[in-house]
């Protein structure tokens, strides 16, 4: 038993944000039907590079799509044609869930905006993936990725030298726009239970990255200060910051309250420090940080990260951790041990790993059903199976071209 399962989601996205949103739903049961248009298929297929990295695997695959688009089938149509509006109008009768994310005005002009779909269906959840938000005079503005990191402020939480903005790979606002677009068709959904009502949901690249934000922006809106990205030559509490080792690795400590200080002086044997005048609270540290700091770095760059782990694992309350890179998670034994990765069998490139939700459901897991779909791989079987067409039909509309 999956957590959605039952539940079906039209998935009439492109690229990354609208289809990761369609993915999580999948991936706790949901059946969802991607729609791609008749000889060009999600944009996204036919990257060659993204993020600075060639995509392309073996045949016509790519990882750019594959890890947007498992537990889906796709099915083509050529949403130019009148019959497609017959087959999306029974899709629609027959679905719990609508997606979207094209620019304002594209729904409209094919007729699949949340008026004209609800009026088929009134209980249908319609989810709304956009830039910088339905209303406003830029809402219309097509948008990307860093549309949302650059308009949110998130490019300056960790500027690069001389105060330039930082764009971080994996398209960071796609994801969270992802998951604002999940976790709200979630509530849309218990809502539809609890009242009887569907509704319209909206979200976009700028709240998204916004809500991202929270202790940051809550710092403006309550104190009128903003949170100056972290220097780690300038930290407030050398205590809280990161050091490199002796074998070029890094170790994070963040030792932010008073009781810590003892044992932390004990594990980099600097106990001649407790009872230093200049360190002897956190006000005093706060003073002589910059003195701190010198002593701290030259203390961590004595002995690797590996052993700076060993030490600090002798302390139970000591909060610390090493800085790992992607390839460091395949082994990690958290990552293992919680199944944030698991295994699972790809149709043409054999054993893989994927990522695992960041949610965990004890009773209802989710679980990969199906492998990222082939460009129209389920459209006969969608066709009849949900929309009741025949095959003389479907043959009707092959000679048509409209699938």
């Amino acid at each position: 038993m999956l957590a959605l399962e039952g539940i079906r989601v039209i998935d009439w996205t492109i690229y990354q944000a609208g289809p990761v949103a369609g993915e999580m739903l999948g991936d706790f049961g949901a059946e969802v039907i991607k729609v791609e248009q008749r000889g060009v298929g999600d944009p996204g297929r036919s990257f060659i590079t993204a993020g600075g990295l060639r995509t392309r695997l073996g045949g016509d695959r790519n990882w750019y799509f594959e890890t947007n688009n498992r537990n889906k089938k796709s099915i083509t149509l050529d949403l130019t044609k009148p019959q497609a509006k017959e087959v999306m109008r029974r899709l629609v009768e027959k679905s719990d869930v609508f997606v979207q994310n094209f620019r304002q005005g594209v729904a409209e002009k094919y007729q699949l905006d949340y008026d004209s779909l609800r009026s088929i269906n009134p209980r249908i959840i319609y989810g709304c993936v956009s830039g910088l938000g339905e209303k406003g005079l830029e809402s219309q503005r097509p948008t990307m990725d860093p549309v949302g990191v650059f308009r949110s402020g998130f490019a300056f939480l960790a500027p690069m030298p001389n105060q330039e903005p930082c764009y971080p790979p994996g398209g960071i606002g796609d994801q969270t726009n992802a998951w604002s677009m999940a976790y709200g068709i979630v509530m849309a959904l218990l809502a539809r239970e609890r009242h009887g009502v569907g509704q319209k949901v909206t979200s976009s690249f700028l709240s998204s990255l916004m809500w991202v934000q929270g202790l940051s922006l809550g710092a403006y809106l309550y104190a009128g200060t903003a949170q100056a990205a972290r220097s780690r030559q300038q930290p407030m509490n050398p205590l809280a910051n990161y050091y490199r080792c002796a074998d070029g690795k890094w170790l994070v400590i963040h030792l932010h309250r008073a009781r810590y200080w003892l044992n932390f002086c004990e594990a980099t044997g600097l106990v001649h420090l407790v009872d230093d005048p200049r360190f002897k609270d956190l006000e005093a540290r706060l003073e002589n940080r910059v003195a701190l700091l010198g002593i701290v770095e030259e203390v961590f760059a004595s002995k690797t990260q590996a052993e700076w782990m060993d030490i600090f694992g002798k302390y139970p309350d000591l909060i610390y951790e090493r800085a790992q890179l992607l390839p460091d998670l395949v082994g990690d034994p958290q990552v293992i041990a919680n199944d944030y990765m698991v295994d699972f069998d790809h149709p043409t490139m054999g054993k893989m790993k994927a990522v695992a939700p960041p949610a965990q459901l004890s009773e209802t897991p989710w679980g990969i059903q199906l492998p990222p779909p082939e460009f129209g791989q389920h459209t006969e079987e969608v066709l009849t199976e949900v929309c009741g067409y025949t095959w003389e039909e479907l043959e009707t509309l092959r000679e048509a071209e409209v699938i």
